[in-house]
């Protein structure tokens, strides 16, 4: 942390299973001092989106969802392009859930032009997972704000003891949580509001998402046949995908990167909303994990530190 000026850092480690590390280290505010604290909460940017993958297997579990089922059956999308009106009517969860769909990572408020047939490229999409929450919100009759993240707690949050994991704000929230910080200096970003951002809003720390990992490792909350639908590969890199090339991820399950090791396939995600970046780690058959949250934008050189350690994350 010393050596790339990084403010503050909340990490975890799980190892047979359970969480054996947890710390909070550094400042919250690089300008006042304030140091963190084991309560104090970060953006979890697209560590949002395996929780999401998560709270979509409930619904599919209670028999709300179909994965295979044409999204615009459930909710037609009024922002597709008039060239990709077959192929979108294609989509399905399970091809949002693995990056599949064709959508940009984020259409700009643009019409959505498909590009690829989906279900055979990877095109890695956060507006495809907010369509997807768009109809889980239907689904329940509650819409994608605040009525969606109280299904998300009753059905994610409380089972599995993550006390202040929230997609929407709070009082809470705005109480602990740590600053954002670019090149040293402080963001002062608004807190996200009522809008459940599925693929972008989480807000958590360690301690909180490694009880999460600790879930998928021990499968708790879901039946066997849907950890086997999470971990399973859906969608597969071709030869000169450059997240393949650059990092050696092979393919995307339900909700995380794939990456195989010597010790078993590891599933994994980043999250980078630019003053906040964090990065999670699981490989099932060793029981172990790993999870960090940063207030600052250079994760990536943390990262870089762990594979000069002999890591291979």
């Amino acid at each position: 942390m010393d050596s790339l000026d990084m403010p503050g850092l909340s990490i975890a480690i799980i190892n047979d299973a359970k969480i054996v590390y947890h710390r909070a280290l550094g400042v919250a505010n690089v300008d006042t001092g304030e140091p963190l604290t084991e309560e104090s909460l970060f953006e979890a940017a697209s560590l949002s989106k395996p929780v999401f993958a998560y709270f979509t297997m409930k619904m599919v579990q209670k028999g709300l969802l179909d994965l295979d089922k044409p999204m615009y059956e459930y909710l037609p999308h009024p922002g597709i392009d008039s060239a990709s009106q077959e192929w979108y009517k294609l989509i399905t969860p399970r091809m949002i859930l693995s990056h599949s769909t064709g959508f940009p990572n984020w259409s700009n408020d643009q019409l959505i032009t498909i590009s690829y047939k989906p279900g055979t490229n990877f095109s890695y999409s956060g507006e495809a997972y907010q369509y997807l929450a768009a109809v889980i919100g239907q689904l329940n009759e509650v819409g994608w704000e605040d009525g969606l993240n109280q299904v998300y707690l009753d059905e994610v949050a409380v089972p599995l003891g993550l006390q202040h994991s929230s997609f929407t704000g709070n009082d809470y929230i705005k109480t602990h949580k740590a600053m954002g910080h670019e090149k040293g200096a402080i963001t002062d970003k608004e807190l996200f509001g009522k809008s459940f951002g599925a693929a972008y809003s989480l807000h958590s720390n360690a301690k909180d998402y490694a009880k999460f990992l600790l879930a998928l490792i021990k499968e708790e909350g879901l039946e066997e046949k849907y950890f086997k639908e999470m971990f399973k590969e859906h969608n597969h890199f071709k030869e000169d995908n450059p997240i393949k090339l650059q990092i050696g991820q092979t393919g995307w399950g339900l909700g995380m990167a794939q990456k195989p090791h010597q010790k078993g396939m590891m599933h994994m995600h980043t999250g980078n909303n630019h003053d906040f970046q964090s990065y999670c780690m699981i490989i099932p058959e060793e029981e172990y994990g790993i999870v960090f949250f940063t207030n600052s934008d250079n994760m990536q050189g943390f990262l870089e530190n762990f594979k000069l350690l002999g890591k291979q994350f």
